[in-house]
């Protein structure tokens, strides 16, 4: 697996501006299949980034170009303390054998049901957490998103509301130990400010 794949224009190690998601899904698919068939393997695809970049909206447009199964990440956070567990869970469940994942039932703050993932299948796995040191090597494009923290807020707040404004401070504490710890923007291969 080559160490970088340059994506829409972008050289290795080069960060660009996105503009839609719409705009880079085609060319991050492109990327993420031709890595995969000179290869052999499966498409896989990791998203990540900090809460409000836009993983989701790439992640969808990027898994319908591609045709591959989307995995959120924020189906497994095991609750508001969960990111360390979730990014385990994609390199032993999802990527791993069996091969899926255990549902978190936000509502109950609950384990929830097993959700199966075909292996064979190309797959996308979007979130904050999806790209450590663990998964970057079953990866065939590795993807970080940057984006101010003013924008980051609106974007998250605007879309999940007072739950998680109320807990913004304590999921972000995760985020930056995650990133310490694993540092994903040095993983990706391709690295978008949004």
């Amino acid at each position: 697996m080559p160490d970088a794949t340059p994506v829409a224009g972008t050289t290795d190690g080069e960060r660009a501006t996105a503009t839609t998601a719409g705009d880079l899904a085609p060319g991050l698919a492109a990327a993420a299949a031709g890595v995969a068939a000179a290869t052999g393997q499966r498409a896989v695809v990791l998203i990540d980034g900090r809460s409000g970049t836009g993983k989701t909206t790439l992640g969808a447009q990027v898994s319908e170009q591609l045709g591959a199964q989307l995995v959120h990440l924020d189906d497994l956070y095991p609750g508001w303390d969960g990111l360390r567990a979730a990014a385990d869970a994609v390199v032993t469940d999802v990527l791993g054998a069996p091969s899926g994942y255990r549902r978190w039932d936000w509502a109950a703050d609950a384990p929830a049901d097993w959700a199966s993932v075909d292996p064979d299948l190309p797959i996308l796995v979007e979130g904050c957490g999806a790209l450590s040191r663990g998964s970057a090597p079953l990866a065939s494009l590795r993807v970080w998103l940057e984006a101010d923290d003013a924008v980051r807020w609106d974007r998250a707040i605007g879309r999940d509301g007072e739950v998680f404004a109320r807990e913004w401070d304590r999921w972000a504490a995760q985020e930056q130990a995650f990133i310490a710890a694993e540092d994903p923007a040095a993983l990706a291969d391709v690295v978008l400010r949004t």
